[in-house]
């Protein structure tokens, strides 16, 4: 079946789906009161320095102050000229994998994708100690896209962040990652901007090719091209639909970046911090310039306007792909018509059942995200060893297709079914593995451990999809549990005992939810009489619908 790029486009909200042969993969969505805000360009200005985290908090204008760390500090060429080099970048990547730590490498020239799903990350790992800090007041909710992976550069020497920056100061910074939660935006001082073939490094001496164009000759073809037409002193990262691209659509590109840039400049001159100096392209946009490509046989579009906005980018900067867009405009609606509406559904499910039988339970907690994987009703035919290896092979599969489709990202923990033989294990690490190579969010995973549980990290540069379409059940304050009547019964008896001592009153009156009304009329009503005998008070139950099940009112008269 074909790759497809789904659109659905309403006044209050935009959501795109990703589907690879027939079956949902990612799923973005953009809010029109909550855009987001990944790849947005600020002057902000520095708010507090902190020496013993060697970051600063920076307010850009947000609802919550934005977090620079000490590496993404640059104030010259001197500081740009740290990143890693290819050869360097290649061999410090292969020892990573050798130790097999869980957490992103630094990500040098060589790492962008255009088949990244887009927004500006900087390919770091899974949650840096110091971005975990809660900003202060400013920020703003929900990510979107990622952009190809940008070099990050190495730590300035012994430089610290009070000798680069000071409080009231004014800089410039691109947003890294979306805010989440209770932390405020993640920012960089090293700002690039991406275009359609190309990721423009205004101020970086140095050019990269993207690894996913396989073949060395037209590498070579592509990196004497850019040497040859960039100004002096500025780096391009080559994207991979630049691949076969004629000099005329690369110097095209490079002049509208080039122009994207002056006019930043513009601005950076007149404004006061804090300030926008740079909007990303919106998700529509967004998606066109890094997910449409050859490889995608057609992108539907349920709205007229959203229609001919794409027809006209898509005729002025990819015309051979024009035919592959299309108008939707029957009556049923899109996402319903294509069933992406119940995958959606399922997706914010805690539990998810494997066509054997078996199936996983996905849980969220504050430092990381535990999937559970269980036999269920998949009995197998002969041996255990068997059943269980089968169960965790199709849960590989599925769980993989889980992390895209909810984007869960962080550190990971996965508990397989235990297995007792290694070659057992090792297959199933390696299925794992496999899966997650056609992942566009880079991972780094852990051998299975004796006790069956693989630690990975995958990055994570926007909200999951459960932050973004829910909030924690006001009922019962996120935990996922109450307290059940009869515990609430026995506090009850508890409080009527202190109560009862007393010789002031003749009676207690007690308003409770009505769960736990019927228990104290029903099953504890010997209770009530015996406590009613031992103190000579009467006990006068209320049931109060207002009340949570874990409240009640105690009023001695």
């Amino acid at each position: 079946m074909a790759n497809e790029i789904i659109i659905n486009a309403a006044r209050e909200e935009t959501r795109v789906a990703v589907l690879e042969n027939g079956v949902v993969t990612e799923l973005y969505i953009d809010r029109r009161k909550d855009q987001g805000i990944v790849g947005n360009v600020y002057k902000g200005r520095v708010v507090k320095v902190l020496p013993g985290m060697q970051a600063a908090f920076v307010d850009i204008g947000q609802e919550r102050a934005a977090f620079l760390y000490v590496d993404d500090i640059t104030f010259s060429a001197e500081d740009y000229s740290r990143f890693l080099e290819e050869e360097e970048e290649e061999k410090a990547e292969a020892k990573m994998n050798e130790a097999m730590e869980p957490v992103e490498p630094v990500r040098g020239p060589e790492t962008p994708s255009s088949e990244s799903a887009p927004s500006v990350g900087l390919g770091e790992g899974a949650e840096g100690a110091p971005a975990e800090l809660e900003a202060p007041e400013r920020g703003a909710p929900e990510t979107e896209h990622r952009e190809p992976a940008r070099p990050r550069p190495r730590k300035s020497g012994n430089k610290s962040i009070e000798d680069l920056l000071q409080e009231g100061q004014e800089i410039m910074v691109q947003v890294t990652k979306e805010p989440m939660g209770t932390k405020g935006p993640r920012v960089t001082m090293y700002v690039s901007l991406p275009g359609r073939y190309l990721v423009f490094m205004p101020n970086v001496n140095h050019v990269g090719v993207s690894r996913r164009i396989g073949r060395d000759e037209e590498r070579g073809r592509l990196k004497d091209l850019i040497y040859r037409l960039r100004k002096p002193g500025t780096g391009y990262i080559v994207r991979t639909v630049t691949e076969g691209m004629t000099e005329e659509e690369v110097r095209a590109d490079m002049a509208f970046l080039d122009l994207v840039w002056k006019n930043l400049l513009k601005k950076k001159e007149t404004l006061s911090a804090p300030a926008i100096l740079h909007n990303d392209l919106d998700l529509v946009f967004r998606t066109i310039r890094d997910l449409f490509t050859p490889k995608v046989d057609r992108l539907i579009v349920d709205a007229k306007s959203e229609y001919d906005r794409i027809k006209e980018f898509v005729n002025t900067f990819m015309p051979a792909l024009s035919s592959r867009v299309e108008l939707y405009d029957r009556e049923e609606p899109l996402f319903e018509n294509l069933e992406i509406e119940l995958e959606i559904s399922k997706a914010l499910g805690r539990k998810v059942w494997l066509k054997s039988g078996g199936y996983i339970v996905i849980d969220h907690t504050e430092a990381l995200k535990v999937i559970d994987v269980n036999t269920g009703r998949f009995v197998g035919k002969r041996h255990l060893e068997d059943t269980i290896l089968k169960t965790n092979l199709e849960a590989v599969k599925e769980i993989a297709y889980q992390l895209r489709l909810r984007n869960i990202g962080g550190i990971i923990v996965i508990d397989f079914i235990d297995m007792e033989r290694e070659r057992n294990r090792d297959k199933v690490y390696n299925a794992l593995q496999e899966a997650l190579s056609k992942d566009r969010a880079k991972s780094r995973i852990l051998r299975i451990s004796e006790l069956g549980l693989v630690e990975m990290s995958r990055e994570r540069t926007r909200e999951d999809l459960l932050r973004i379409m829910c909030e924690p059940c006001s009922y019962c304050e996120g935990r996922g549990y109450t307290k059940s009547p009869v515990t609430v019964c026995h506090e009850l008896f508890r409080e009527i005992r202190k109560i009862g001592i007393s010789p002031k009153h003749k009676k207690i009156i007690i308003g409770v939810h009505p769960d736990v009304a019927n228990r104290l009329y029903d099953e504890e009503r010997k209770s009530i009489e015996e406590l009613e005998l031992e103190f000579h008070k009467k006990v006068i139950i209320k049931a109060d619908s207002n009340l949570h099940i874990e409240q009640y009112d105690i009023t001695p008269l």
